[in-house]
């Protein structure tokens, strides 16, 4: 059942591609994306109007208004919808050839797909995006390019540095002290995370942690290389790094250091009232664990061991069906630029893709109370700069599931090994039937 809704939205996502890149002409009409929360935004008399799909709480909406108001000429209809249903319609509305926004949010795990259909988007290199390359941090800009570099789908936006969250209380009950800088150096390696999870087992009885698929993730994300080489072939057998990851994680779960709960399930929720030690997490998990656990001061945040991953984030992407490429460039421009991101993270927390935010004094010193009065920011900021660039590939989702699905096997008592095994022989069937 776990791997019917992982993979739900990812074989929606698959059809609407291979229907985009095969140039239909008998293909269904665009459905309407004003179908969720739509705002016009401006003046009626501008002499141009932008269709801006987005998706999730973005607060966009203020700092479209400050745009119109500098730029009377632009006028932009904003319109809000599920984040899968947008993606859903973009793919549906490129393969059809109409219906595509001026300018369309991305999700980061789902951008490899649509590269494929590569002149369904505007190059942004053509419209000057080497100019505010160096705005971004590295791995994101790499992230958002063709595999040679040569185009540009999208402007980052924000983004989702993994850290670690742990519960003080937990920590203290264990015998540690539970400060941030305690935590990070009691849990500077992988090793030492298994060594503590094995004490708080010991001496209260908890899980370290809710998931081993939070754990294997982590420790994926942090891989120099994943599933695929930029020739897309699957490497997972010519480097050590996935592997160590997965009997990792199945290990922990074997020995029953890690819980095999499901995420955004009750269960999972309630957990975060202290039936685990740490959740290894990315920066919009900050909201979810306040509306779970009312107490402030409970929860902290530090490093993860070993470095950092990122969970999340978009780009502002143009298709190129647009007829004011132009006008939607030199407003994501403006809108993905350091002083913008600045007010995005005040106003609704979307966490900057541009170290130059990094170093602004609202952002250094925000703090936050429920934390224990820590400096949030600055130890997002720093797990930002540590993500590593690595090409993930159009076929990342159906292989990463594959994976998943093997960890809920060792769960219910499998074998570590013959769950590997098993996962590559299903992974192999499905990039044979995707040639």
């Amino acid at each position: 059942m776990r791997k019917f809704f992982r993979m739900a939205t990812a074989a929606t996502l698959s059809v609407g591609l291979l229907a985009a890149c095969g140039g239909q002409d008998d293909a269904a009409p665009a459905p309407d994306q004003a179908d969720g929360d739509t705002e016009q935004i401006g003046s009626e008399d501008a002499e141009v109007e932008l269709v801006f799909w987005e998706f999730g709480n973005t607060g966009y909406d203020v700092l479209i208004e400050e745009y119109v108001a500098e730029n009377p000429h632009v006028s932009i209809n904003l319109q809000n919808s599920d984040m899968n249903d947008l993606h859903d319609n973009l793919f549906t509305s490129i393969s059809a050839g109409s219906g595509a926004p001026d300018i369309a949010m991305v999700e980061t795990g789902s951008i490899e797909r649509f590269k494929t259909a590569t002149d369904a988007f505007e190059n942004l290199y053509d419209f000057g995006a080497s100019d505010v390359e160096g705005d971004f941090l590295d791995w994101v800009w790499r992230n958002g390019e063709s595999a040679d570099g040569s185009i540009q789908f999208g402007l980052p936006t924000d983004i989702g540095p993994t850290v670690m969250f742990y519960r003080t209380d937990v920590f203290e009950e264990a015998g540690f002290e539970s400060s941030p800088e305690a935590v990070s150096e009691l849990v500077a390696t992988w090793d030492d995370f298994r060594d503590v999870a094995e004490q708080i087992q010991e001496t209260t009885g908890k899980l370290m942690s809710d998931s081993a698929e939070l754990i294997y993730n982590s420790r994926r994300d942090q891989a120099t290389q994943q599933y695929f080489n930029t020739d897309n072939e699957l490497i997972v057998d010519d480097h050590d790094q996935i592997r160590s990851a997965f009997t990792y994680a199945g290990e922990l779960l074997q020995d029953n250091l890690v819980g095999d709960i499901e995420l955004w399930t009750a269960e999972w929720f309630a957990g975060m009232g202290g039936d685990y030690a740490v959740m290894l997490a990315p920066a919009w998990m900050q909201g979810i664990i306040k509306d779970n656990e009312p107490e402030e001061g409970v929860w902290s945040i530090t490093t993860m061991p070993e470095g950092a991953g990122n969970w999340g984030g978009s780009y502002l992407t143009v298709p190129s069906e647009t007829e004011h490429a132009e006008e939607a460039y030199a407003f994501i421009e403006w809108l993905t630029a350091p002083e913008q991101q600045l007010k995005a993270f005040l106003g609704y927390g979307l966490f900057p893709s541009t170290p130059a935010v990094y170093e602004m004094e609202e952002f250094a010193s925000f703090t936050d109370d429920y934390f224990g009065g820590i400096a949030t920011a600055q130890i997002f900021g720093e797990a930002a700069q540590a993500v590593e660039p690595v090409y993930k590939g159009r076929n990342y989702y159906p292989v990463d599931d594959e994976f998943h699905e093997a960890l809920d096997n060792i769960a219910g008592g499998a074998d570590i090994d013959a769950e590997w095994e098993e996962a590559l022989v299903r992974i192999n069937r499905i990039l044979e039937r995707q040639q």
